[in-house]
C-alpha cells in the first residue's frame, strides 16, 4: 500500500526543510517502514515542493516503483517483505532505471558497497542530515536515469558490479574495497575529467574525516593494478579514465 501526499505530521521536528529556495516539482517515493522517519521525510520534501508518496514494506515499494512514474526513490535497506537490497536488484534487472538514494543504519563500507552494487545511485548512513539528504537528492535528479549495462567496460578493461569482478584483458584484477568504488565511479564516466573534489564526495564516506591525499593514493595503487596509462591525471582539473 502507498501513502500518497499530505499525511499528517509526524511527531519529530528534525526532518524539517531548511529555509529558503524551492525546488522544481518532481515526483519522489518514498519506501521506509518507520513511521515517524517516513512521515518527516514526505512532510520535509514536500515543503521543498516535491509530490512524495511512502510506500512502508518492500513489495508495496517494489509494485509502486515499477508503475508510478516517479523521478527519484528514497529507499530504506531494513524493509519488511524485501529488503531494499533485493528491490533495487529486482528493479535493475527489469531495466528500471529510477534514480535510487538508499538510507541504512548499517554504515560499514562493504554496506554501502552492496547497496551501490545492487543498483542504487548513492547511499546515505543513519542518522543523517537532512540538507545533506536534499542535496544528494538533488545531484541525482539532475543526472537523470540513464540506462546501465551490466557489465562495465572501456576497452579490455571490464567491470561486474553484479559480482565485484573486474577483468583486464580476461585476467582477474584484484581490488580493495575503495579502489574497485573508485574504478567503479571512474568508468562510468568514460574519458571525462574528474575533479578530486568530486571523487572524495562519491567515493568517500561524506561523514569520515579523510586524509588531503587520499585521492592521489588509491589513484596511484589503482594505476598498478589496471595499468598506468589507462588512468590519466589532467593537471589542475582532475583525472581521466581512457583507454591506452
Amino acid at each position: 500500500m502507498v501513502r500518497h501526499g499530505g499525511c499528517e505530521q509526524a511527531e519529530d521536528d528534525h526532518l524539517s526543510a531548511p529555509a529558503g529556495g524551492t525546488l522544481e516539482a518532481v515526483r519522489l517515493l518514498v519506501v521506509e517502514d518507520e513511521a515517524r522517519l517516513a512521515a518527516a521525510l514526505q512532510r520535509g520534501l514536500q515543503a521543498e515542493g516535491f509530490a512524495v508518496d511512502v510506500a512502508a514494506t518492500g513489495p508495496a515499494g517494489l509494485d509502486a516503483a515499477r508503475h508510478g512514474g516517479y523521478d527519484a526513490m528514497v529507499l530504506d535497506v531494513m524493509l519488511p517483505g524485501l529488503s531494499g537490497y533485493e528491490l533495487v536488484r529486482r528493479l535493475r534487472a527489469e531495466q528500471v532505471w529510477l534514480p535510487v538514494l538508499m538510507l541504512s543504519a548499517k554504515d560499514g563500507e562493504y554496506d554501502q558497497a552492496d547497496g551501490l552494487d545492487c543498483g542504487a545511485d548513492d547511499y546515505l548512513t543513519k542518522p543523517f542530515s537532512y540538507v545533506v539528504l536534499l542535496a544528494r537528492l538533488r545531484a541525482l535528479l539532475r543526472r537523470g536515469a540513464p540506462e546501465r549495462p551490466t557489465v562495465l567496460s572501456l576497452g579490455d578493461l571490464r567491470l561486474d558490479p553484479a559480482r565485484r569482478r573486474v577483468t583486464r584483458a580476461d585476467a582477474e584484477v584484484a581490488l580493495t574495497a575503495r579502489e574497485y568504488a573508485l574504478l567503479d565511479y571512474l568508468i562510468r564516466r568514460p574519458g571525462q575529467v574528474v575533479s578530486k573534489t568530486e571523487l572524495l564526495d562519491h567515493v568517500w564516506d561524506a561523514s569520515l574525516e579523510t586524509a588531503p591525499n587520499a585521492v592521489e593514493v588509491y589513484v596511484g595503487y589503482l594505476r598498478r593494478k589496471i595499468g598506468r596509462e589507462r588512468l590519466e591525471t589532467v593537471r589542475g582539473a582532475g583525472y581521466r579514465l581512457t583507454t591506452p
